[in-house]
């Protein structure tokens, strides 16, 4: 997609609106997620969109303050609240074929080797959109079959699965494991034998890759299907051991595909499984598995990942030869959020090692770690079911979901002030009826109320503002304007400035926090940081999970384990 003049005109003007709003240089995050929430078409070209953001805020905060007026008002002036508000995307998805009304079955099968993230929104929230839709039902199946020593089932996981389904307000209608129904298997496993299409391999696995690229037989394949029942009930028996013996299905040795010629229904394993030990031996792949179940349980539509189609293939083939009729399938693209870096397999080990603050950690992405951070369940669902069911793979950055959610907590929460890194300034000459002023709640929001703050004499401001500001005027956001002197902000020690004046000059605006009463705060950051700070004194009367907009920072939740009136304040950042 190419971003044409139209979609840089109203860049430029979100840019030079942001900028006039806050007095300085635009910020790019918010422009962009106005952007691509209120125009989903644009969402296929975030990276470009990004860049040009980028671009024109820089061109932008480098004008004077009043050319960036005058160019706002060459362009029509700010945008109307209601243009601002961002549309709501993603309306119906497509109907599925054949459906029912209340007779849809739907399933979703995770692997219990990590917590559900932000990439296994799509598995939960187009199931749970189906299942709403028709009425119908929605299945967990923990797809527990017995992993690999590096791919190990982990049975605090359960839990933790149900408990993101329950977060996400997906809770299934039915709970199954596939360890409980390993039994149930056996006789499928027979079937297919009897039907001749499948046969005992013992064949080494690297003769086995060789022979499948020179599309040759293994030699094992012209067992006749008593042979091959014979050999099946030594596997179940014991005779053979870990690695020793397969069962694999016959496919065509010519497909073009070697992925899909003569693939593995069963295997040994001699490893303990978390849920029943080592009371089976011969464990089903995942794809036969999905064969039996999705006739057993009674599915009637498999909607899940593109990267699952050779598993479709599999199902379809051992219906056939069983003369069967399975669900159809749908599919959908992998969608990523930029700066979500996804590794279950790394986060199990961070986990499991201390380093990362369990599964809510932060830097897990996981559904926890979202509703930690204060990102509502209707946010994700919202910000999933926008993408529909494209087969595209799609990568758009956190703004996306940021602006989602945004729309849905920003005109109920309340704005405090906070400093990040604080140094005491004391202004000298400072006017006493200063001393105490009230302040809205929320700028928009008059029914919000206000609270009454404790301002000068005594300050506190970030010293990286004081750093970058030290020797000029600047002005206490909403109160007055002091000198802050050369070097502030360098010592260790309190800074002393003088008074300059009330007037609403056109300076710099530092966020600030009355001294007296203020309050201590621990601030957990998005890389597992904790941020030290203090924030004005209304904060002390918050509870474990509210959500606040920490003024020029962003949105942040009280932790839910704090206890309240304990210090510091422990809050979670969530997102500009």
């Amino acid at each position: 997609m190419v971003l044409g003049p139209e979609v840089e005109r109203r860049v430029r003007r979100l840019a030079l609106q942001n900028a006039v709003e806050h007095e300085g240089t635009p910020r790019p995050g918010p422009i962009l997620a106005r952007l691509l929430s209120t125009d989903a078409s644009l969402r296929s070209a975030s990276a470009e969109l990004e860049g040009m953001v980028r671009r024109v805020s820089d061109e932008v905060g480098g004008l004077p303050p009043e050319q960036k007026a005058a160019a706002l008002e060459s362009l029509g002036g700010p945008e109307e609240a209601a243009a601002r508000s961002p549309a709501r995307a993603g309306g119906e998805l497509p109907p599925l074929a054949g459906a029912i009304d209340g007779q849809v079955v739907l399933r979703m099968a995770p692997f219990p080797s990590g917590g559900l993230h932000i990439g296994s929104a799509r598995m939960i929230f187009v199931n749970d959109y189906y299942r709403k839709r028709y009425h119908g039902k929605l299945l967990l199946v923990f797809d527990d079959t017995i992993g690999s020593e590096e791919k190990r089932i982990d049975l605090a996981l359960f839990d933790v699965i149900l408990h993101d389904l329950e977060i996400a307000g997906a809770t299934p209608d039915a709970v199954y494991y596939k360890s409980d129904r390993i039994p149930m298997f056996y006789p499928w496993a027979r079937r297919v034998i009897e039907k001749g299409g499948a046969y005992v391999c013992r064949c080494p696995a690297e003769l086995l890759r060789e022979n499948r690229v020179k599309e040759l037989a293994c030699p094992e394949r012209a067992q006749s299907i008593g042979e091959t029942l014979d050999e099946w009930e030594k596997m179940l028996g014991g005779t053979y051991a870990q690695g020793e013996a397969v069962l694999r299905l016959r496919t065509d040795l010519h497909d073009p595909d070697p992925a899909f010629r003569d693939r593995v229904l069963f295997r040994i394993s001699e490893l303990d499984h978390p849920r029943v030990g080592r009371r089976y031996r011969v464990w089903p792949l995942l794809e036969f598995s999905w064969a039996v179940d999705d006739i057993e349980l009674g599915i009637t539509h498999v909607i899940r990942g593109k990267d699952l189609v050779m598993e479709d293939r599999m199902q379809e083939h051992l219906w056939a030869l069983l003369g069967l009729k399975g669900p159809p399938f749908l599919h959908w693209g992998l969608l990523r959020l930029r700066e979500a870096k996804i590794s279950k397999s790394k986060s199990y080990l961070e986990v499991k090692s201390g380093q990362y603050d369990g599964w809510a950690d932060p830097r897990t992405w996981s559904i926890a770690s979202l509703d930690r951070r204060g990102i509502s369940a209707e946010a994700m669902r919202k910000f999933t079911l926008s993408f529909g069911l494209s087969l595209a793979d799609i990568e758009v950055p956190a703004e996306t979901l940021y602006s989602e959610n945004r729309a849905i907590v920003d005109a109920t929460t309340l704005r405090r002030a906070f400093v990040e890194d604080p140094v005491r300034v004391d202004v000298r000459e400072y006017p006493a009826e200063l001393g105490r002023i009230s302040l809205a709640n929320h700028p928009d929001h008059p029914e919000l109320g206000r609270r009454e703050v404790v301002a000068g004499p005594s300050f506190y401001l970030p010293r990286a503002d004081l750093l970058r500001f030290a020797g000029t005027e600047i002005r206490l956001k909403d109160l007055a304007n002091i000198e802050l002197p050369i070097g502030a902000g360098s010592e260790a020690g309190p800074v002393s400035a003088p008074f300059t004046s009330r007037e609403n000059r056109k300076i710099p605006r530092l966020q600030w926090v009355g001294a007296e009463g203020a309050v201590p705060v621990d601030l957990l950051g998005l890389e597992g940081e904790h941020r030290q700070g203090l924030a004005e004194q209304a904060l002390a009367e918050a509870r474990p999970r509210d959500i606040y907009q920490f003024e020029r920072v962003g949105f942040v939740r009280v932790e839910g384990d704090w206890r309240a009136g304990a210090s510091p304040i422990r809050v979670v950042f969530g997102h500009p």
